[in-house]
């Protein structure tokens, strides 16, 4: 019940935004622009067909592959980075100058490099969620307080049974969070990817749906769609913050 009077608030805003888009459209008299019920029509004929289950699908399978090469990538790396000086001094400055690229300026390289098909997208996804993920696990490392390091050394212990017992639980809430961001990109991502260089998937989907007669009913629809999987994915990730090996670093 809780939970159901902390969303009401945003059911009225979304509420209110679909009837002023129902309002707006009715009283311009557009016909190129659908009314929400036209959108819910569209997608209701993508799943009917299939289409849409299809699509949905294959962006989740090129952002699960690319997302998991980057998590198993960036992690022991960032760990790594933050915990040996020499290593941070070394490779830091080569990835503070490939994080601000914008993973779209890639799309020719990845074309290029891997031709069209499923692996150009997920060297992309790869490429935009692993920067995130290694800057965040670095600074976990940084920022670990040292009172955590002198208790364990006043112990004795050695530099592996540190590095498992405290360091890595110390570091796991930022990772956490290097994997949310890193995988609200990757999603990003993946939708452009398929608008240039593919046949199938939800940004394909959009594309091809505004070159085959305007169908601006599945456009919205899939936009919308890809909104509501975005936020999903996010919701998925934030479960991982209630882990018990997690949640002592939230206040709530």
């Amino acid at each position: 019940m809780k939970r159901i009077k902390e969303s009401l608030p945003a059911m009225a805003v979304i509420a209110v935004l679909l009837v002023a888009w129902w309002l707006i459209v009715v009283e311009t008299r557009s016909v190129i622009f659908p009314t929400p019920w036209q959108v819910v029509t569209g997608a209701a004929e993508l799943i009917k067909d299939g289409t849409l289950f299809t699509h949905i699908g294959a962006s989740l399978m090129r952002v699960g592959i690319g997302f998991s090469l980057a998590v198993l990538f960036a992690v022991p790396l960032g760990l790594w980075l933050g915990w040996v000086k020499g290593a941070y001094s070394t490779l830091n400055p080569l990835f503070q100058i490939l994080r601000p690229i914008s993973p779209i300026a890639w799309i020719p390289i990845a074309i290029l490099w891997f031709g069209v098909g499923n692996a150009s997208p997920i060297y992309l996804i790869f490429i935009s969620s692993v920067f995130p993920m290694i800057v965040q696990t670095t600074a976990g490392v940084h920022t670990i307080e040292r009172r955590y390091l002198r208790a364990a050394e006043n112990f004795g212990v050695s530099r592996y049974t540190l590095f498992r017992r405290v360091v890595i639980p110390a570091v796991l809430p930022q990772i956490i969070v290097g994997m949310r961001i890193g995988l609200g990109v990757a999603w990003l991502v993946v939708v452009a990817a398929e608008m240039i260089a593919l046949r199938s998937g939800l940004g394909y989907l959009i594309i091809d749906s505004r070159n085959a007669g305007n169908r601006y009913d599945l456009v919205i629809a899939g936009m919308i769609i890809i909104g509501l999987i975005g936020l999903l994915l996010d919701g998925v990730m934030r479960l991982l913050e209630g882990l018990k090996s997690v949640r002592w670093r939230y206040a709530h």
